[in-house]
Order: structure tokens, then sequence, then C-alpha cells
């Protein structure tokens, strides 16, 4: 069973900073492509970032050099770095992760976290 749990949302003014963390169970967060996604209201689920297994790193355009995806093997988590933050970056946050086992990829999310910023 995997179960991602997302943590570190809440309200924060425009240009300050969160630090979103992203727990996982059931799989190692190394040995999958683990992505951030967000879901503001009237708008289409978004990809912010997503790191793979090479530590490699993508991000939207409309947060980068802003937002930095990492991940902490030992602590099998992996974090969103936001900065800069703007009111059009609120948002649920959703962490996912694609786990391939023997012939199928599966996808799995978090249960989200929000991200509110005031002007």
């Amino acid at each position: 069973q995997v179960q991602l749990v997302e943590s570190g949302g809440g309200l924060v003014q425009a240009g300050g900073s969160l630090r979103l963390s992203c727990a996982a169970s059931g799989t190692t967060v190394k040995s999958n492509i683990m992505a951030w996604y967000r879901l503001a209201p009237g708008k289409q689920r978004e990809l912010v970032a997503f790191i793979g297994v090479s530590g490699s790193t993508n991000y939207a355009d409309s947060v980068k050099g802003r937002f930095t995806i990492s991940r902490d093997n030992a602590e099998n988590t992996v974090y969103l770095h936001m900065n800069s933050l703007r009111p059009e970056d609120t948002a649920v946050y959703y962490c996912n992760a694609v786990v391939q086992v023997t012939t199928r990829t599966n996808l799995y999310w978090g249960q989200g976290t929000q991200v509110t910023v005031s002007s």
C-alpha cells in the first residue's frame, strides 16, 4: 500500500515562502518519479514540478526560478520549496508518485495541502 501525506501549507503574504512536504510510505521516493501538482478554483490541474529517479528536475514556466523540488531519501520525503509567492499561486497542492510494478504503472496521490497567498 502506497500512501502520500502532504503538509506545510498555510496562509502567507505575497513575497513570502513556504516549504511543502510529502512523506511517502509503501514505496521509496528515490525509486519513483515524484511530482507536485496544484489545483486552483476555476482552473485545470497543473503540473508544478517533478523529480526523476536520477534526480533531474523540471518545472512549470509559471514557477521556474521561484520553486524548487527536492527529496530526502533518508526521510523518504519529497519537498517543494516555494519562494516569492504570488496570489496566483493559491491552490491545493498535491503530491504524486509514479510507481512501476512489473508491467503496470500506478499513480498515487496525497490528499493535498492548501496554500493561500494574500496580496
